[in-house]
């Protein structure tokens, strides 16, 4: 599981997380919603240790992030992490893009990675698009990509930062489709998202980020059913 210990971290002299409180467990789909700049996409970059948090503790199955001896490189490999951005290399096929970090960093041989890069992609349903470059695909399908590729390093948590904000509004129904397959597989995720109804429809729980501070909680249909704190009633009727 995922522990997040009174977590503080601040950029200069703006604290963008204020001792952030949450456990996700095993299975678990937790998806955070809130203002931009509420401190969401910070949270993620840290679990991972993308970026040093200033305060408190991160433990993912034990370990914990932020320690002196901890490998991150070692660690990373449990937690697969997509962006908003697609981060693909453009003179590489879609098969290749997939196959690079498993041969890089699993140090598996160009067949092993190749089967489960094709595993992948069929899994997200780009199987007929092995031998295409990126600039070829739509916005969709290259974010479908960057989630095989995630996928393909065989990570036991999945981080996704608005996977859908950089996206025309048409695909992205085919990424959050993607997204409830996971779910519906029992990966354990953690999703930054502003779309409410797939945050209503695949959550455990949804937490709502405000200013820094997790100000709610709560399973979907009572944290939009029935909010307590009137920022996030705020939030809700702008969003509606």
């Amino acid at each position: 599981m995922i522990e997040i210990e009174n977590v503080r971290k601040s950029f200069g002299s703006l604290e963008v997380l204020k001792g952030i409180d949450l456990t996700v467990q095993k299975g678990e789909v937790v998806t955070i919603i809130g203002g931009s700049g509420s401190g969401k996409s910070t949270l993620l970059t840290c679990i991972n240790g993308l970026e040093p948090i200033d305060s408190g503790r991160i433990l993912v199955d034990g370990t914990e992030v932020h320690a002196k001896g901890t490998d991150l490189n070692k660690l990373r490999r449990k937690i697969g992490i997509v962006f908003q951005q697609f981060n693909a290399f453009p003179h590489l096929t879609v098969l290749e893009n997939v196959t690079l970090a498993q041969r890089k960093v699993l140090k598996r041989s160009r067949a092993e990675a190749e089967a489960e890069a094709v595993k992948q992609l069929n899994h997200v349903g780009l199987g007929d698009k092995l031998k295409v470059y990126p600039g070829r695909l739509s916005g969709g399908q290259q974010q479908r990509m960057a989630i095989a590729r995630a996928l393909a390093m065989s990570p036991d948590y999945m981080l996704f930062d608005e996977v859908t904000s950089a996206l025309d509004p048409q695909l992205v129904g085919e990424v959050l489709d993607t997204l409830r397959m996971l779910a519906g597989e029992g990966m354990t995720m953690i999703c930054v998202t502003h779309e409410m109804k797939f945050a209503r429809e695949v959550s455990d729980r949804v937490a709502f980020f405000h200013k820094g501070v997790m100000a709610e909680i709560a399973p979907p249909e009572q944290l939009f059913g029935n909010p307590k704190d009137t920022e996030l009633q705020k939030f809700l009727s702008a969003t509606h």
